[in-house]
C-alpha cells in the first residue's frame, strides 16, 4: 500500500478539510515549526507564539481524532529548521512514495513546493485549501477586459452567489449594498465598550523556546497570560462573544479610533481566520443569523460593514494577489526611498496619534484598519518611505498578518505603490481628517488646527508637501482633481513654509 505524506502549513489549521473526513494508516501527516518561517521578516513575539500555539492545537486534535502526526517543534532535534530538507528527510526516514499539499496562500511558499516537487521523483498532488469564498482565479476572470478593478462590484457579485442579505437574485436586503456612510462615527466615551473576549493561555514555555533559540522578534507578551485564540473552540468563543456584545455598534465606530480603546468593538477574528480555524462563510452567517434574531436592536448597517470586509474585502484582495504576483511586491509607482523611522518600533513621537497606533501594535500585535491606513500608513506615505520598509513592517508586527492580505493592503490601498490598482488615489490626509474620526487630538503636543510654526500637526505640512512633490503622478487621476487645484490656489509664501517644516520633518523624524 502506496505511503502518503500530507504537508499542514502553519496556516492551514482547517479542522472541516476532506483530508480529515477519515482516518487513513498510510496516510502520515507533518507539522513543523521552522526558522525559515521565524525568520524571514522580524516577526511580533505574539504572531510567533500565537501561530505556534494554534498548531500545536490542530496538531493535537489530529491524533486525537486517529490521524498519525508528525509534529516538529522548534527544538526537535531533527528539525532542520528549512521545508524542503525536512520533508525530504521524512521521504526516506519513512519510505514515503506520494506528497501531497493544501495550495499555500503565500507567493513565496507556492514557488518552493512547486520547485520541490519538480524535483523529486514521488508522486505529488496540491489541492485546495477548502477554506476561501473564490480561487486564486476568479477575481482575474470577472475583470476580464475592464480597465480599471472596483472592489464594489465584485462585492456584489458575491452577494448574488452565496445569496448574502439578498430579497431576491438582483436586488439587497435593506434596499442598499453598501451602509459605508452610516460607518463612520467618531467615538465619544458612549456607547460603553464591552471588554475583550479576552484568554489567559500559558504559553510562556513556547516563549522559552522561542527566546532561547534567539529568534528576532518584536513587540511584548504575557506568555503566561496570552490573549488571542489558539484553538476551534476559542475562535468560536470570540465569534459569539463578538455577535452578543459588539455587533450592535460595529458598524457605527469601525472607523473611529481612541487611545485608551484597543478593539473598540471590532471583533478580533482576523487572526482565527486568517490562521483557518475559522471559515468565511461560518463567520459570516452566524453573524446574519444573530441579526436576523436581533433586529429590533441591531440595524442593518452595522451587518452589512462587517459582511463587506470578510467577503468582499479579503476575497477581492487575494485575488488581487494572486492576479498581480511577483512583480506585484516590487511596485514602487511613487518612487518613495525613504527609510522608515526608528520611533515604528519604540512608539516614542510627541504625536499622539502615532504614538498610540504604534504603541498599541507593539502591546497587542494589533490595530484596526483606519489605524494602519491612516496613521501609521498615512505618515508613512506622507513621509514617502519605500514600500518595501513599510511591508516588512507591517507584515512583521499584526498576528493577522500573511503576505497575501497584507502586501495588497499596504503596498496597494497604503501606500498607493500600485499605481492605483487597489485604491483609485491614495489615502493621505492632514490632521483634519485624524481629528474627526479619533480621540488623539486634544491630548497631542501639537495643535491640529496650525498648520505652520513649530506647534502645527506635521500631517498638515507633510500632505501639501506630498501633493505638491508627487502632483505630476495625479495630473490625469479625476479624484485628486479637487485637491490639485487647492494646491494651485494655496498662498505661495504659506506654501513655501508648509515645505520647508515637512522637509525638516523627513530629514529628523527623530525630533517629533
Amino acid at each position: 500500500m502506496a505511503k502518503t505524506l500530507r504537508l499542514i502549513l502553519g496556516d492551514q489549521l482547517n479542522q472541516k478539510h476532506s483530508w480529515y473526513d477519515q482516518v487513513d494508516d498510510d496516510v502520515l501527516y507533518f507539522m513543523a515549526e521552522m526558522r525559515q518561517e521565524t525568520d524571514y521578516v522580524t516577526h511580533h513575539i505574539q504572531k510567533i507564539l500565537g501561530f505556534f500555539s494554534a498548531m500545536r492545537n490542530f496538531s493535537q486534535w489530529l491524533e486525537d481524532r486517529g490521524h498519525s502526526v508528525i509534529y516538529y517543534k522548534l527544538d526537535h532535534p531533527d528539525n532542520t529548521q528549512d521545508l524542503t530538507k525536512n520533508l525530504n528527510q521524512l521521504f526516506k526516514a519513512h519510505h514515503i512514495d506520494r506528497f501531497e499539499y493544501q495550495l499555500p496562500d503565500e507567493y513565496r511558499l507556492d514557488e518552493q513546493l512547486k520547485n520541490f516537487c519538480n524535483d523529486i521523483s514521488l508522486q505529488t498532488q496540491a489541492v485546495d485549501t477548502e477554506h476561501f469564498l473564490t480561487s486564486r482565479t476568479d477575481l482575474a476572470d470577472f475583470f476580464e477586459g475592464k480597465k480599471t478593478l472596483t472592489m464594489e462590484y465584485f462585492y456584489r457579485h458575491m452577494r448574488k452567489k452565496y445569496n448574502i442579505m439578498m430579497v431576491n437574485d438582483k436586488d439587497p436586503e435593506g434596499g442598499k449594498w453598501n451602509f459605508d456612510h452610516s460607518n463612520r462615527k467618531k467615538w465619544k466615551g458612549e456607547p460603553e465598550i464591552p471588554p475583550e473576549r479576552g484568554f489567559r493561555t500559558d504559553l510562556s514555555e513556547i516563549h522559552k523556546m522561542v527566546k532561547d533559540a534567539g529568534i528576532k522578534t518584536i513587540g511584548s507578551v504575557d506568555a503566561e497570560n496570552f490573549n488571542w485564540p489558539t484553538s476551534r473552540p476559542d475562535a468560536l468563543s470570540v465569534l459569539n462573544y463578538f455577535c452578543s456584545n459588539l455587533l450592535k455598534h460595529f458598524g457605527d465606530y469601525q472607523d473611529a479610533m481612541d487611545p485608551d480603546q484597543a478593539y473598540l468593538f471590532h471583533s478580533r477574528l482576523s487572526f482565527a481566520m486568517n490562521s483557518k480555524m475559522l471559515h468565511p462563510l461560518e463567520v459570516i452567517e452566524k453573524v446574519i443569523s444573530h441579526w436576523r434574531e436581533h433586529k429590533e436592536e441591531i440595524d442593518i448597517s452595522q451587518v452589512e460593514g462587517f459582511v463587506r470586509q470578510i467577503l468582499g474585502w479579503r476575497e477581492y484582495m487575494r485575488g488581487i494577489y494572486w492576479m498581480k504576483m511577483p512583480g506585484y511586491r516590487r511596485s514602487n509607482k511613487l518612487d518613495n526611498q525613504n527609510e522608515l523611522p526608528e520611533f515604528y518600533w519604540t512608539a516614542k513621537t510627541k504625536m499622539n496619534c502615532l504614538h498610540h497606533a504604534i504603541k498599541q501594535s507593539l502591546e497587542h500585535a494589533y490595530a484596526h484598519h483606519i489605524q494602519r491606513l491612516m496613521i501609521t500608513g498615512n505618515y508613512a506615505l506622507l513621509t514617502q518611505t519605500h514600500p518595501d520598509e513599510v511591508d516588512a513592517w507591517y507584515l512583521g508586527i499584526y498576528i493577522d498578518a500573511l503576505e497575501w492580505v497584507e502586501i495588497t493592503n499596504t503596498r496597494g490601498m497604503s501606500q498607493f505603490a500600485d499605481g492605483g490598482i487597489v485604491a483609485t488615489k491614495p489615502y493621505v490626509s492632514s490632521g483634519s481628517y485624524i481629528n474627526k474620526m479619533s480621540n488623539y487630538c486634544s491630548s497631542c503636543h501639537y495643535s491640529v488646527s496650525k498648520k505652520t510654526g513649530e506647534k502645527a500637526c506635521p500631517f498638515n505640512s507633510l500632505y501639501w508637501n506630498f501633493l505638491l512633490e508627487k502632483k505630476e503622478h495625479f495630473e490625469n487621476n479625476q479624484r485628486m482633481n479637487m485637491m490639485m487645484g487647492m494646491l494651485e490656489k494655496k498662498d505661495p509664501d504659506e506654501l513655501e513654509q508648509l515645505v520647508k517644516r515637512a522637509q525638516e520633518i523627513i530629514k529628523n523624524p527623530q525630533n517629533f
